[in-house]
């Protein structure tokens, strides 16, 4: 899969294409809906697939300081989408300056003079340009114009997770920071990771016989509600079955919010300085103080027992 990063990134002889364009975080069965329909409509006519995202995220840019907590970043998101046949990936820069383009220039620059569109596919909330200015409806009368075909894609709906609303990256954000990963994994179709460099901590997991791997995360993590929770700790492609703590360990009065994973029945692993990577399966407990360090060890005990049925269970 190409991936670029700016227009001047295309090949000069890119030919059409069929395009979907949107910060795609997460990349959740909705957007797997929509992205798949490009895909297949790029096969009907013998036409590149090409996703077109932004970075950093446009409300960043739009009203600084509101950046939302990311469920993917760029090089997570590309992944997905290769898995799911996309051929080109398209990474705008989000500018002041690009910001003020006209939902016509947008369409112009973008997706006429650079992508050749032959076919733009969309959900039924797409908003672009100034202000958000363009919709769909506008969309479709510049592909009359430019000889493009508009497709509008309607979002399943979710079942459970979030009372029966329509997958989007907004619900299932929520749902992380409340420590609901199992609803969040039913809307991305997948458990909720988050990837990081492993850095030395205070080493106590080391010290009660449960060293966990410290996750420095990226800036602007979806990071779960503090708990402890079931999962695999992912290290140069081996997934291995973990506890996962979040929190700032109360046990020892700390101020750091911090990731760390237990690597179950693993020893002797050496991960400092590694970009781990850590899915998280399903909740186990909310985080606790305990009144001995013999009571944490036995809980933490538990906490790996109880997380290696819930594993072992979805592997099933």
């Amino acid at each position: 899969m190409q991936r670029w990063r700016g227009l001047e990134d295309i090949p000069q002889d890119w030919g059409r294409s069929v395009v979907t364009i949107g910060s795609y975080d997460g990349v959740h069965r909705g957007h797997q809906l929509i992205i798949g329909r490009a895909v297949e409509r790029a096969r009907e006519l013998g036409v590149p697939a090409v996703v077109v995202t932004f970075d950093p995220h446009p409300s960043e840019v739009v009203r600084p300081g509101s950046h939302p907590p990311l469920l993917a970043p760029h090089h997570r998101r590309a992944e997905l989408m290769a898995d799911l046949g996309v051929d080109a990936v398209l990474i705008l820069p989000f500018t002041t300056e690009f910001s003020k383009l006209s939902p016509a220039d947008f369409v112009a620059k973008v997706l006429v003079d650079r992508l050749h569109a032959r076919v733009v596919v969309e959900g039924p909330n797409f908003r672009f340009g100034h202000k958000a200015a363009g919709d769909v409806a506008f969309l479709a009368e510049q592909g009359r114009t430019y000889d493009f075909e508009v497709e509008i894609i309607d979002l399943y709906v979710s079942g459970s997770a979030g009372g029966g609303q329509p997958f989007s990256s907004t619900l299932t954000r929520r749902l992380v920071a409340e420590g609901d990963v199992e609803g969040a994994r039913e809307i991305l179709g997948r458990p909720h990771r988050v990837e990081g460099v492993v850095v030395r901590g205070a080493q106590r997991g080391r010290e009660l016989g449960f060293p966990t791997a410290n996750v420095e995360t990226l800036p602007h993590t979806a990071i779960p509600a503090d708990g402890v929770y079931a999962g695999w700790l992912h290290v140069d492609g081996e997934a291995m079955p973990a506890a996962i703590s979040v929190g700032t360990n109360p046990q020892f009065d700390a101020v750091e919010r911090t990731v760390e994973a237990y690597a179950i029945d693993r020893e002797g692993l050496d991960l400092y300085g590694l970009h781990v990577a850590v899915d998280f399966l399903a909740f186990v407990r909310g985080m606790s103080r305990f009144d001995s360090l013999e009571q944490l060890v036995e809980a933490i005990a538990s906490d790996v027992k109880r997380s290696r049925e819930l594993i072992e269970a979805y592997e099933a």
